[in-house]
């Protein structure tokens, strides 16, 4: 394969920051229990003359003379927290008051959805910054290498969001983490790149994915970056779509004007353009033999894939799996949030080794869900095959935040429990007691496909409170589905669902839930929800899009989406 032309630099850069930095998580690894210690005490050190810390006694809980005194005084001092605790104190940081939650102000806020109609404004700290995604970024792009090593001998298809979203009212900047860290990298990996950054202010969700597909066929790409596993496949479903288009503005070195292109950025990329007729006679070459233009066809020598895997991702993945040459090596992404970044995934496969030198973790037992006085739990006391809640403190002001998070224990990298992310813990509906997990309603529509022989394309489910009835919408695969179809698979679920939660179906049988309602969606109703919900002003990174629900605003959403 042959190399870009920054190719040996970036590798000896990443190679070298790779290795420092991973030495650093290492010896960290080496004892669990006492580098908790010293990150608590150093986050408490870092806050404690803060309004926050003074309030919740900081100072005197460092005064303990030993691990387990510290964590008594600090459990006794600072409760769990939810974002909507922060909230009004972040509100004064964004106005411009300083040392409230954390010295000074912060260097930029990350949004996300919230629990309530307002986001969250996610604070970062420059020291959060500096450490977590700019030193550990590094480590993650180097852990790439550790797999494949000529993952960076071409070019780089990275999915990141805008730098600058918005302000808050002291100017601050609110934008994506992600596309921060892209702004912030050395200009020799910015080369890595396939796509210059601007192309992520494009408004049009479609002119986006056709400018970054139209950009990324026509080079020798060897790895890909994005979080959601929902994007591969829009962006080859926009390749399927425009293909000619596509074919042509690279054989003439143009970019199509079918797509509504923000002047200065579509004249940024023209300026990238030259004519390339002998990579559109192979592309062209590439559909006469195949049909169906793959990235296995396109990107014969890519390297590695990173995506969520964990979760309800599958249902994505198993529809890509043929997508990639079989030597691609797709690794999971990471326990990763607008929140904090926990962990790097180092063994190539789904495991986050959490970062106990930069965050304080404790946890509460899943089967404690229920208790309003759950015990809590230091990193190192997790036990191998068991789930738990996540409670994370950190450098930018989060202090036993509940992420509403369930993980699994996975094993050990040295003695940091490596993690496997779950689900949302809102994953969990429950109108009357029934308590059905998002899993659990996967696993019915599952066993209804295998027994009808009909197959889903998506599938999401709501609970209607006033009715007291659960809403199934479905986008099948299967060609000519009926409305009898659907509703004989919709009882199907409804079957299977009593078969997989007795309380489910105690709760059916006596009619406190009645029968589920069962509706046929427009082709590709996913896509088109997530292009609603991109222009209404979500990121792409923050589609964890549960597939139960009991959110009105969404539910609606969907509404609008089945077939008349």
């Amino acid at each position: 394969m042959k190399k870009e032309k920054n190719a040996w630099l970036i590798d000896f850069a990443l190679g070298w920051v790779g290795r420092k930095y991973s030495k650093v998580l290492n010896k960290a690894a080496k004892n669990c229990k006492a580098t908790e210690e010293q990150t608590l005490r150093g986050i408490l050190e870092f806050a404690k003359d803060t309004e926050w810390g003074k309030a919740h006694n900081f100072a005197e809980i460092l005064a303990a003379p030993n691990g387990e005194e510290l964590y008594e005084r600090w459990t006794k001092n600072q409760k769990v927290c939810d974002y909507e605790d922060f909230r009004p104190f972040i509100e004064r940081h964004k106005n411009g008051e300083e040392n409230i939650l954390f010295p000074g102000k912060p260097m930029m806020y990350a949004t996300t959805s919230g629990t309530t109609n307002e986001p969250k404004w996610i604070p970062i700290t420059e020291r959060y910054y500096s450490e977590v995604f700019s030193k550990m970024t590094k480590v993650w792009l180097y852990t790439f290498m550790m797999h494949r090593p000529s993952v960076f001998w071409g070019k780089c298809v990275s999915i990141v969001g805008k730098d600058v979203e918005t302000h808050a009212p002291d100017g601050t900047v609110c934008g994506s983490v992600s596309g921060v860290t892209q702004r912030d990298c050395p200009e020799f990996i910015k080369g890595l790149y396939s796509a210059p950054r601007s192309i992520f202010g494009i408004s049009s969700y479609h002119a986006r994915n056709y400018a970054l597909m139209r950009t990324g066929i026509e080079q020798n790409v060897t790895s890909f970056v994005t979080a959601n596993p929902s994007t591969v496949l829009e962006l080859q479903k926009t390749v399927d779509d425009n293909f000619e288009d596509m074919v042509n503005d690279i054989e003439k070195g143009t970019l199509s004007s079918k797509f509504e292109i923000e002047p200065a950025i579509r004249a940024e990329l023209e300026a990238r353009y030259a004519p390339n007729p002998e990579r559109a006679k192979e592309l062209r070459e590439l559909k006469a033999k195949y049909g169906q233009v793959l990235p296995k066809y396109y990107w014969p020598n890519i390297q590695f894939l990173t995506t969520w895997k964990c979760g309800n991702t599958h249902v994505y993945m198993d529809k890509f799996k043929d997508y990639f040459p079989k030597t691609m090596l797709h690794q999971e992404f990471g326990y990763f949030a607008s929140e904090c970044r926990a962990g790097l995934v180092m063994n190539g496969k789904d495991d986050t080794v959490p970062f106990t030198h930069y965050h304080f973790f404790e946890f509460t037992s899943a089967d404690d869900m229920e208790n309003p006085n759950p015990k809590f739990y230091q990193l190192h006391e997790l036990e191998v095959g068991k789930r738990y809640l996540v409670y994370i403190t950190t450098y930018s002001g989060l202090y036993r935040y509940n992420m509403n998070d369930m993980i699994e224990v996975t094993g050990h990298y040295n003695t940091i429990p490596t993690i496997q992310f779950i689900q949302k813990v809102n994953g969990i509906v429950s109108m009357t007691g029934e308590k059905i997990h998002e899993r659990q309603f996967m696993s019915a529509v599952e066993q209804a496909e295998e027994a009808s022989g009909l197959k889903t394309r998506f599938y999401v489910g709501f609970a209607d409170l006033d009715a007291s009835l659960y809403h199934f919408y479905f986008d099948f695969q299967t060609p000519g589905v009926t409305k009898d179809k659907v509703d004989k698979f919709t009882k199907l679920v409804d079957e299977k669902l009593k078969k997989i939660n007795v309380e489910y179906e105690s709760k059916r049988d006596s009619f406190r839930v009645k029968d589920p309602i069962g509706h046929l969606m427009r082709e590709n109703a996913f896509e088109l929800y997530k292009v609603a919900a991109l222009e209404q002003g979500a990121r792409d990174g923050q589609f964890k899009l549960n597939l139960l629900m009991q959110d009105e605003k969404r539910h609606a959403m969907f509404k609008n989406l089945v077939q008349e």
